[in-house]
């Protein structure tokens, strides 16, 4: 196919796609591919070398590069003449960022996005980097001086060029290659817990300096620790974080949710685009922590959280965008600053002197930003204090003060939506998905919302319809009807884990055994059968480079580390010991990397606590509607119990609870709701008392 031609404007090939990121370079004079043959084959044929960028769509330097690079003329012309260009959604395929931001950061020392790689005709890269001008400035090599470089070199060097790639392509080969080590001991979350604690910021809190990321999972560990060893100093580390990010211009006050991370050490000014899967893990991190300090902050910003996804993020269908961009108007955050009169105009004087004090308005602005791309002399609307801190500092009563600012926030909100919004890229990714049905999966059984257990089912009910291949896998994406990439190890792990606690969430059977037959097929078409683990594509996905396995931590935690918890979890649940062996072999596997860098793997560690901490498991027998069944399940799911697992057989029918080894051992004693309690592998009698099953489980 060459460019399309629609209502006289010239696109090229990205307008057959279906990513709103490849949409949007559809009408770039650059003749760009999608990832996939046709682009490799005519490398070959005309033996040309591959310019390949990734990016994605709510990305602010991606839409920097784009418009002063791919919809210039002159670049546009270098690049058809002597590439062939490829772009490719790294949402789309995370394999293939991945791949390749180990390329960069390998041979630069750093990665990030719009990311930049140019490889021979086979694939192998040569030349990597992250956002490149046009021009050259500020000592940084421009395109336009690059790209005729490598053209000489390639006309005129291209066996030194394609001798490099070859030992590039080695090199990695190796870095992804993982050596098993000894297994883990409980040591390791010490040091971990040692390690955080030296990286942590006392007067901000979160970890290390800026940019600042939220990374909830660190959050998680750490509540997972404290519930272990009952030291008071993790508990006030993650609300010293919790309460500072929610204070922070990284919180929306006015839309709520959470923007992407802290430009700055104090959470102040954020990167303004907002992710699914942040307001999925970050909902999480303060379920958890109202569970342990009954908080109502943590609990109002759970709900807040789920009505900005609610509002902004959730299909009709039933499943959850991806995310929201950074820019509108072609501005980054203009859609979320003000300047001082406009709020003036919006709300009366009263308010306004409110505001001024709540949200810390200043006339000239609190924003000052070094950025060409950022308006400044407006205001980020962030606290310093809670409201309740507030009502004292100002003398009025907090009631009638969080009426005051509900009104203001109400008021400003809706003259918000009166400007331009940021995109919504409008993609639905499986793994973001799942952490989604996790998070609000934890809502519903803290806070009993069953608007909460409804978003759960729906999600389920559409990726059984829309995102399952013949065969019972999973795809990775869905937009507009259409489904043609093959899920990843994450879209695996997350959904099982969702699927895991809407079990929780509901107590039917279903829940569970779709979990454990979802789980089964990850091994078999995921599962190295040789070394143990996960590779992170499948056994009939094409491979670049190598396939390689996912354990670092980062944004989102790794498809091996929630894994590792799933497996403990399902074995408990079970008794299915094949699953328990396999986790075994997972921690030799990642010991190695997980000992040079601890706490870059907060969420494998919360696999090694719960592997070697006391443990419960309940099985429950009576029907859901006894108040004696109610009661017991209330008490395991209402306080954090990250140790405990618990099922539910009622007796309805023959399969009731067949997914469990020795299910014919579970009885009903007196004909009334029986639990049994096993602490440690060690079983306690039987019990029909409330009370009673506390006691064994404490």
């Amino acid at each position: 196919m060459t460019l399309k031609n629609i209502n006289k404007k010239k696109y090229n090939r990205l307008i057959n796609e279906n990513s709103p990121y490849l949409l949007q370079h559809a009408d770039n004079p650059v003749n760009w591919y999608p990832w996939g043959n046709q682009a490799f084959n005519k490398a070959k044929r005309e033996n040309k070398p591959i310019f390949l960028s990734i990016g994605y769509s709510t990305c602010h330097w991606c839409h920097v590069m784009a418009h002063e690079s791919f919809e210039d003329k002159n670049v546009a012309k270098i690049l058809n003449d002597s590439f062939v260009s490829i772009k490719v959604d790294r949402e789309e395929r995370p394999y293939i960022d991945n791949i390749f931001m180990t390329v960069c950061q390998s041979l630069t020392g750093s990665g990030g996005w719009p990311l930049t790689i140019i490889m021979t005709p086979n694939k192998n890269p040569f030349f990597a980097g992250t956002y490149i001008p046009k021009e050259s400035r500020l000592g940084q090599s421009g395109l336009l001086v690059i790209l005729p470089k490598i053209i000489n070199l390639w006309k005129n060097k291209k066996e030194i060029i394609q001798n490099s790639a070859n030992q590039i392509t080695q090199e990695i080969r190796k870095i992804l290659k993982i050596t098993s080590g000894q297994k883990l001991d409980e040591s390791i979350i010490n040091i971990t817990f040692n390690r955080l604690l030296e990286n942590f910021d006392e007067e901000n809190g979160g970890f290390g300096n800026y940019p600042k990321f939220p990374i909830p999972h660190n959050i998680m560990f750490l509540l997972r620790y404290h519930k272990k060893i009952r030291n008071k100093m993790l508990l006030n580390m993650v609300e010293k974080t919790l309460i500072k990010m929610r204070l922070g211009g990284i919180y929306d006050q006015i839309g709520y949710g959470f923007h992407r991370y802290s430009t700055d050490n104090h959470w102040f000014l954020p990167h303004f685009e907002k992710m699914l899967y942040d307001q999925a893990l970050l909902a999480l991190a303060y379920i958890e922590a109202y569970q342990i300090t009954k908080r109502e902050f943590y609990k109002k910003t759970v709900e807040e959280i789920l009505q900005y996804v609610e509002e902004e993020l959730t299909s009709n269908e039933g499943g959850f965008y991806s995310s929201q961009d950074a820019d509108s108007e072609g501005v980054e955050g203009k859609y979320y600053i003000w300047s001082y009169s406009e709020l003036k105009k919006i709300l009366s004087t009263s308010e306004f002197e409110i505001a001024v004090n709540i949200f810390n308005l200043k006339k000239s602005g609190n924003l000052k930003s070094n950025s060409p791309h950022m308006v400044n002399s407006k205001n980020i609307l962030f606290l310093t204090k809670t409201l309740s801190e507030s009502a004292i500092i100002l003398k009025i009563p907090e009631k009638k003060l969080s009426q005051t600012v509900n009104e203001v926030i109400k008021k400003v909100h809706s003259a918000r939506k009166l400007r331009s919004p940021p995109k919504t890229d409008d993609k639905i990714i499986t793994s973001w998905n799942g952490l989604m049905v996790v998070a609000y999966a934890k809502a519903y059984q803290m806070f009993e919302n069953e608007k909460y257990l409804k978003k759960c089912k729906k999600a389920d009910e559409f990726f059984d319809k829309k995102m399952k291949m013949f065969d019972g896998g999973l795809f990775h994406t869905y937009r507009e009807n259409k489904t043609n990439i093959e899920g990843n190890a994450d879209d695996y792990a997350f959904m099982i884990w969702g699927l895991i606690e809407l079990y929780y969430s509901t107590f039917q059977n279903r829940y569970l055994r779709k979990a454990l037959t979802l789980n089964k097929y990850y091994i078999n078409h995921f599962w190295d059968n040789e070394n143990g683990g996960f590779f992170y594509t499948s056994d009939r996905a094409d491979v670049v480079i190598n396939r390689y396995k996912e354990i670092y931590d980062g944004a989102l935690p790794s498809s091996n580390s929630v894994s590792l918890v799933n497996l403990i979890r399902l074995f408990r649940l079970t008794g299915n010991l094949d699953l328990e062996k396999k986790s075994i072999q997972m921690i030799k596997l990642f010991s190695n990397i997980v000992k040079k860098n601890p706490s870059a793997h907060t969420h494998f560690l919360m696999g090694i606590i719960l592997a070697y901490s006391p443990n419960n498991k309940l099985v429950i027998i009576g029907e859901k509607d006894n108040p004696i069944t109610k009661k017991m399940i209330e008490k395991v799911r209402k306080p954090f119990n990250p140790f405990t697992e618990a099922v539910l057989i009622t007796g309805n029918n023959k399969k009731d609870g067949s997914f469990i080894i020795h299910k014919e051992d579970y009885k009903k004693i007196n004909n009334k709701t029986t639990v049994y309690v096993c602490v440690n592998n060690t079983c306690k009698p039987p019990t029909n008392n409330v009370g009673k099953m506390i006691e064994y489980m404490s």
